[in-house]
């Protein structure tokens, strides 16, 4: 039950009490009066009965009348007192108010049908009745109407929050009111703004560090150039070659986190041709498998970016046969090894994280992640029943998402996949 329908509840239901209450205390003290006033008249009544008798003239005083109620005649005849009853609307007059008093032998009484003070405080009942529902529905509209009011502003800073969670760092909660809601959206907004400044810093922090480091690491891979053949040279070679592409991950990790530095340059192009290209810019043994060739309207190098980084991060991290699958589309890379760790299922690709194995710095998924956001396109990752992982990368969504721009700085190196 969300809390628009609880608070829409509460309100509904004190209205409704507050109007039962209401009505039960007009009700009784209601009754109250007209058995008082009753009472008051009938003993005047009796008073002037008691008189006439005294007198010898009569009038209406009913002498030892056998329908006077038992209580009443023991109430006069143990008490020289003058006492009113008002009998249960049990007869065919209905409930009758009586009046007597003992003087000498006999019992003197005086009685008036009270049926229409009964009927007066039924019409009572039925008008608070039907005011009572009028206003606990009344109560349930503008509770309903508060609640919907409520939950919107507090909707809106939750979806804010999910904004920022899932990496939109520009969602901010509009500004309204000065009560706690408005506080919790200003508290979302700062939250926001504190966030952004830490990213942005630890960001340009990277990427410094990186844009240093280019220039030392383009001068060691020239110096391996220059050294005499042989196993340490390879061995140098190689692990230089690794350092420039972690280099180079870095600084396009760095422009991807900038919303608007990176544009797609689009163009029609076959699916299954870019699966192939970037098979083949792996150098990896991939089967490619194309069960629906498509073309979409996206940025080829991007596409073969993703692919080629999904492709290594198979063989790096998992275990043949690994397969592309085009079906239209979507394109599919899947695995045979023991499947992505569930932290990355659920929260998704992070950088600089070690994998299970110690190997890995998490770039090469970001960037896939990263790349795909550009485009428009979705990844998702997933572990299949029978074993194994697959990735999907879905182009379908970005058809007409991505904008064309040239000048795009060519991103270099297959990265260091995510475990």
């Amino acid at each position: 039950m969300g809390l628009r329908t609880k608070t829409a509840l509460v309100i509904a239901l004190t209205t409704a009490l507050a109007a039962t209450v209401i009505g039960f205390l007009v009700h009784h003290r209601t009754a109250e009066n007209q058995q008082q006033n009753a009472r008051t008249a009938v003993d005047d009544l009796l008073v002037e009965a008691l008189h006439d008798v005294a007198s010898g003239t009569g009038g209406s005083a009913l002498v030892d009348p056998p329908e006077l109620p038992a209580a009443l005649r023991r109430a006069v005849t143990e008490r020289p007192v003058r006492a009113t009853y008002l009998s249960a609307p049990g007869g065919a007059d209905g409930p009758v108010m009586w009046a007597a008093a003992r003087q000498g032998d006999e019992v003197i009484a005086v009685r008036r049908p009270y049926a229409p003070q009964a009927r007066a405080l039924a019409d009572l009942d039925r008008v608070l009745l039907g005011s009572g529902m009028a206003t606990t529905v009344l109560g349930c509209v503008l509770g309903g109407g508060a609640a919907a009011v409520i939950g919107r502003r507090i909707g809106a800073s939750a979806k804010a929050a999910r904004q920022i969670a899932d990496g939109d760092l520009t969602a901010r909660v509009r500004r309204a009111g000065k009560d706690e809601i408005g506080q919790l959206g200003a508290a979302v907004n700062t939250m926001a703004d504190a966030l952004n400044d830490r990213l942005e810093a630890e960001r340009r922090v990277t990427a410094d560090i990186a844009h240093e480091l280019r220039t030392p690491v383009a001068g060691l891979v020239t110096a391996t150039g220059l050294l005499p053949p042989g196993r340490p040279t390879e061995l140098v070679t190689t692990s230089v070659t690794a350092l420039r592409d972690l280099v180079e991950d870095v600084l396009e990790v760095a422009r991807l986190d900038v919303p608007g530095v990176e544009q797609a340059d689009c163009a029609d192009v076959l699916v299954s041709a870019l699966a192939e290209r970037a098979v083949r810019r792996t150098g990896k043994d991939t089967e490619v498998r194309v069960v629906r060739d498509g073309t979409v309207r996206t940025d080829p190098r991007r596409v073969e970016r993703i692919i080629a980084n999904l492709v290594s991060n198979a063989h790096r991290h998992a275990a043949p046969p690994v397969v592309v699958e085009v079906a239209g589309p979507v394109v599919g890379v899947r695995d045979h090894g023991p499947g992505f760790p569930d932290a990355l299922l659920s929260e998704g690709p992070r950088r600089f994280r070690t994998g299970a194995r110690g190997r890995g710095l998490g770039l090469g998924l970001t960037i896939v992640v990263g790349q795909a956001r550009v485009l428009g396109a979705r990844v998702r990752f997933e572990n299949l029943p029978g074993g194994g992982a697959r990735a999907t990368l879905d182009l379908g969504s970005a058809a007409g998402a991505a904008s064309s721009s040239a000048g795009d700085e060519d991103a270099a190196g297959n990265g260091e996949p995510a475990p």
